[in-house]
């Protein structure tokens, strides 16, 4: 018969079995990592019976942290993280097999941590008990028991604590994996609704378009699903530097690119293109960085924009050709206006008795063609008509309610550059007679150097003569009368007195600053000063001289 110390060891294992499945069994029910990690510490503290107990898992650092403890007294325990490859952790985790010591602060079996031996103390950590948590062969973390007094753990007491780490380890990966089919399910839920969001998007961007609307109610309604502010570029906006770098690395790489802004928001820009053709941009500026769904909506809302800017362009060329037809069909057939181009005016929403103001348009910095399209837009708002006429953008309007000024003005600020508009009242239908002198004046007005202005011809009308061809004698017969004279004594003997004429009369009569001009003497200008009266034959410092004035300022303009 057994004697009553080993009946009293199998009652015991028997009942330390029985926990262990029972435990294995709560284990099983449990979902959540901590909270498996929390039960399996629990479960271990109450069947080993040490003084405390703890579980360890190697994070993603590589360093070994306690998940979760009972029976400890220092907070920091839990915030303690070391290498995996010290202390008694390192043993176990590197063998894969339980490792025990009755001191821990005094063994020599183990590369100590200074860190670690500091909680050690703090805590009174005497024997420990180590066994290892293995998960398809890989050693993920360990599992102790401690005691505050010096000890040796028992064989029973090992292997009880190994199987319990066996099974809690299998506890551990459910619960990781629990955790993971967790995340993924809330990730793909996440990914759901964006794809459902982003498809009721681009519905309604649908929506928009076959309802008609423009590309400024495709921008509103990005703004308003996505959040923020959209800003739509067209293809000639003036752009600030930041913003022009972003366009351009849009339109090379064909994605949206984004940008940290200084005031803390995300700028993302997408160039709208057909084919190699750039059409424009869209900004788009929130608060809160924008995932890839909501990229790939800017996007697919730049395909959709492209397609109604095309439609847009389609149309507006359609009618710009229209209205420039047109205007050169009067400017051809006046003065006067046949049944037909009435007909074709009144059809347009035009009154053809109106037109009266022709304006000329020109820019250093745009074609005439470019000039144009911005032309059609004020004549489409004033029933006017705008194209390109013998090179030229040429606009026609109702002259009562329209000035160069106020055209100059609103161009110069859509243009965002200089820009010249001459003006002329067409008498009688002429409307090529006024074309021809505003057009004449605009020559003048690049020959005195202006780039930036707009005007009525009555300012440059009397020099316009320079550039009318039907007149070119007259100008001839004028210039020979008023200094035919010194251009014949230049050409004759080489000197130079239409142009000492011409800096004396800029520099206000001044000879001093005349002299410096020219960087000529006093006394050398004097004697050319003199030199010109004889060779006019009249003193014309003291006689009226306005003839001459006038010839000298003709001579230069059509020299220039």
């Amino acid at each position: 018969m057994a004697s009553d110390a080993e009946a009293g060891s199998l009652v015991r294992r028997q009942r330390e079995l029985a926990s262990l499945y029972a435990t294995v069994k709560s284990l099983t029910a449990l979902g959540e990592l901590d909270d498996v990690l929390r039960s399996i510490v629990h479960h271990a503290h109450d069947l080993i019976g040490t003084d405390f107990t703890y579980l360890s898992l190697v994070g993603p650092d590589g360093r070994l942290s306690a998940r979760a403890a009972e029976g400890t007294v220092s907070p920091s325990f839990l915030a303690a993280a070391i290498p995996t490859s010290v202390g008694l952790g390192g043993k176990v985790l590197a063998s894969r097999s339980p490792h025990w010591v009755r001191d821990y602060a005094a063994s020599t079996l183990i590369e100590h941590d200074p860190a670690f031996d500091r909680l050690v103390t703090t805590e009174k950590l005497v024997a420990l008990l180590g066994v290892p948590l293995v998960i398809r062969g890989e050693a993920v973390g360990a599992l102790f028991a401690a005691d505050r007094s010096e000890r040796s753990f028992q064989a029973d007491e090992i292997a009880l604590l190994n199987a319990f780490a066996d099974h809690a380890a299998v506890a551990l990966d459910n619960a990781r994996l629990y955790e993971e089919s967790r995340t993924a399910l809330r990730d793909l839920r996440v990914a759901y609704r964006k794809t459902e969001r982003a498809q009721a998007i681009h519905e309604a961007l649908t929506g928009v378009v076959l309802a008609g609307g423009t590309p400024g109610d495709v921008a509103q309604l990005l703004a308003d699903q996505l959040g923020g502010g959209v800003t739509l570029l067209d293809r000639t906006s003036p752009l600030e530097t930041d913003l022009a770098g972003a366009v351009e690395e849009a339109r090379r790489s064909g994605r949206c690119t984004t940008s940290a802004e200084e005031d803390g928001t995300t700028l993302a820009v997408a160039a709208i293109q057909a084919g190699d053709s750039y059409l424009g941009a869209l900004a788009w500026r929130r608060e809160a960085a924008p995932d890839d769904v909501d990229l790939r909506t800017l996007e697919r809302a730049t395909h959709i924009l492209g397609l109604l800017i095309l439609k847009e362009q389609a149309v507006a060329e359609a009618a710009e050709r229209v209205s420039g037809e047109l205007l050169t069909d009067l400017m051809v057939g006046g003065p006067g206006i046949g049944p037909a181009q009435r007909a074709r005016a009144r059809a347009r929403g035009i009154d053809v008795d109106r037109l009266d103001l022709v304006l000329v348009v020109e820019s250093p910095a745009w074609s005439a063609t470019d000039l144009s399209r911005r032309l059609h837009d004020i004549a489409r708002d004033r029933a006017g008509l705008a194209g390109e006429h013998l090179g030229r953008a040429t606009m026609i309007l109702p002259g009562d309610d329209a000035t160069p000024e106020e055209v100059h003005s609103g161009l110069r600020r859509a243009l965002g550059g200089p820009v010249v508009v001459i003006g002329e009242r067409a008498a009688g239908h002429d409307w090529a007679g006024a074309f021809s002198l505003a057009s004449r004046c605009g020559a003048v007005v690049r020959a005195l150097g202006h780039t930036d202005l707009g005007a009525m011809t009555r300012r440059y009308a009397l020099y316009a003569m320079l550039f009318d061809a039907d007149r070119a004698g007259e100008l001839d017969r004028f210039l020979e009368d008023s200094i035919g004279a010194l251009l014949d004594h230049d050409r004759r003997r080489g000197t130079d007195l239409v142009g000492t004429l011409s800096a004396y009369y800029d520099n206000r009569a001044n000879v001093a600053a005349t002299a410096r001009a020219l960087h000529v003497h006093v006394n050398t200008l004097l004697k050319r000063l003199d030199r010109a009266s004889e060779v006019l034959g009249f003193d014309w410092r003291r006689e009226n001289d306005l003839e001459l004035q006038l010839g000298l300022r003709l001579h230069e303009l059509r020299t220039t």
